[in-house]
């Protein structure tokens, strides 16, 4: 391996640790943000239950008031009833007083009721300053542990830099700025050549291609521009590859209603993953570059069956296996979840190796019939 590869390597080490550094920094904030969301949301449950506790003591008083306001009425009109000369008019006193009895009544039966909601709004109370103590000290705790980790991380993205800046003094100019430029719309620079294929865009190479960066060339991957460099001590014999993983692929069904393919030029986006759907007379196209999982453009609707209405996307392409919901890539938005990426890219690799064991067959076979 050429000493420049190996600055190159290292300087990729040191850009993938200072990308992860610097994400876990700016994570850190957006978690104790979360946390005091929640703290905020339990506050106003403790601040509404205390509301409620005051509004039930305020009902309580204005019914004790009208209940004395009502016994001072009886008592007037009692004293009254002494000093009438008609029985229409101690009729019409005996009256008043039974209906300020049964008020009496009913707000003393609002003034219980009010007694039993004291007891849950008690423990309503309670509860909220017990949850309210316990994520208060949570996030103090949280924000400790994050303004210890941002100090670690930004100590150690200090020397991730200056090791940067070491590693890229090592390295030509020229070489450099392909690097760097590739790097920014790839996430990488550099890519390790294993079973003769390119480990940073799954793409075979050509044999005369693979010899020369098996020779120590510096040769550039001509599907994503990556520099690329050979390991001999993770090389694996072809033949044991396409002998493995030949043996392990499940064919994706023809009729599915969802179909993915792999297509390794896409206008001007290069490499991509094609999504189809049908769903409810309507199919749906969804394209995703094939490196990073980002949804390229719109998602496109026609009507009809995908293999009808979109015969123009099928044509040089693998289909691979993928059966996610339309939910399922509604939820994800405008890119795929790593998981989604990391099983297409394993099964384009498997499919890719399934066809070259299939050519070395058709090529064996005629040497086998003339013996």
């Amino acid at each position: 391996m050429s000493p420049e590869i190996e600055h190159l390597i290292a300087l990729q080490r040191t850009d993938r640790e200072i990308q992860r550094l610097k994400a876990e920094i700016a994570e850190l904030p957006k978690r104790v943000a979360t946390i005091e969301q929640q703290l905020a949301g339990t506050k106003s449950v403790l601040e509404k239950a205390k509301l409620a506790v005051k509004a039930d003591e305020a009902a309580r008083r204005k019914y004790e008031t009208a209940i004395t306001d009502l016994r001072q009425k009886i008592s007037k009109y009692r004293h009254q009833s002494l000093e009438v000369k008609t029985n229409e008019q101690y009729k019409a006193l005996l009256h008043e007083i039974q209906f300020a009895e049964q008020e009496i009544t009913a707000n003393e039966d609002k003034i219980l009721e009010l007694m039993v909601n004291a007891e849950v709004r008690e423990k309503e109370v309670k509860a909220a300053e017990a949850e309210l103590k316990e994520e208060t000290a949570d996030i103090e705790k949280e924000k400790k542990i994050a303004h210890d980790r941002t100090a670690a991380d930004e100590k150690e993205l200090a020397e991730w830099s200056a090791k940067r800046q070491a590693a890229r003094a090592a390295i030509d100019p020229d070489l450099l700025r392909h690097y760097e430029r590739v790097s920014k719309f790839r996430g990488s620079g550099l890519a390790e050549v294993r079973e003769q294929k390119c480990n940073g865009c799954s793409v075979f190479l050509r044999p005369q291609t693979y010899n020369e960066v098996r020779g120590g060339k510096m040769i550039y991957c001509d599907s994503c521009q990556r520099i690329l460099f050979y390991d001999p001590s993770k090389e694996v014999p072809a033949e044991a590859q396409v002998e493995r993983t030949t043996k392990r692929r499940s064919h994706p069904k023809l009729d599915a209603s969802q179909a993915w393919y792999y297509r390794p030029d896409y206008g001007d986006f290069g490499e991509v993953f094609l999504s189809f759907s049908n769903s409810e007379g309507s199919a749906h196209r969804r394209v995703y570059d094939a490196a990073s999982g980002r949804r390229l453009g719109d998602i496109l609707v026609r009507e009809g069956g995908y293999r009808q209405v979109f015969p123009e996307d099928l044509s040089d392409t693998i289909r691979l296996n993928g059966n996610w919901s339309e939910s399922e890539l509604e939820d994800w938005g405008d890119e795929l979840p790593s998981f989604v990426l990391d099983a297409l890219q394993r099964d384009l690799d498997l499919a890719r190796a399934e066809t070259a064991a299939h050519h070395a067959k058709e090529v064996s076979a005629p040497s086998t019939v003339a013996s």
